[in-house]
């Protein structure tokens, strides 16, 4: 038997394919563990809002000029790699790359109207435990932004030097679903911090 195995060995394995392989699994892993993360800082604004004896919520009309437009300009680079994804999967390098291109140049928008914004408010970190809150959640999420940046930059240039097949994606793959969750945890952020003091939360 082992004299048969030498003499016709079977091809070697070649790595994860498709959708398939350990890496599908620790990507899962930290999209939950970091969506645990941001359970904790949401679960403490609503606590400590109903918590409150009187009025919490530092804006009770935060403004939206900033927030929504860069909430639009995520949702349009999730599109983006969504797309870029889709294309990956048909072997189109140049579809893929316009959209991987599309959601970094999107991405890094969003970082800098958040800075902006952060500059633009009234209030600084250690002003109450609103502002506390506000800062930790944005700015955790805002770090997860920048490395969901550099994930995209290296999936691009992965891209541009044809390392990704319809076979061989799933580091692409993970990547999107990384940004994926970014920008599903900003709508979280976005509904807590700026829609429910319109709702009278905390006000």
């Amino acid at each position: 038997m082992a004299e048969l195995m030498l003499a016709q060995p079977s091809p070697l394995p070649v790595g994860p394919v498709r959708d398939y392989g350990i890496g599908r699994g620790g990507m899962f892993a930290l999209i939950a563990s970091e969506a645990a993360l941001f359970g904790y800082l949401l679960f403490s604004y609503y606590y400590t809002g109903a918590s409150a004896p009187g009025a919490w919520v530092l804006e009770a009309h935060p403004k939206l000029r900033l927030a929504l437009p860069n909430t639009f300009i995520l949702l349009l680079s999730s599109v983006a790699i969504w797309r870029a994804e889709r294309a990956t999967r048909r072997g189109e390098r140049g579809t893929a790359l316009l959209g991987t291109g599309a959601a970094l140049v999107l991405g890094i928008i969003f970082v800098a109207v958040q800075l902006v914004e952060w500059k633009h408010k009234s209030f600084g970190v250690g002003r109450s435990s609103y502002a506390s809150l506000y800062y930790i959640t944005t700015g955790f999420h805002l770090a997860h932004v920048v490395v969901g940046i550099a994930v995209l930059a290296m999936l691009f240039i992965w891209t541009s030097l044809s390392y990704f097949t319809p076979t061989r994606r799933i580091v692409f793959t993970n990547g999107s679903y990384y940004w994926h969750f970014v920008d599903a945890i900003w709508l979280l952020v976005f509904a807590t911090y700026y829609i429910t003091p319109y709702l009278g939360f905390g006000v």
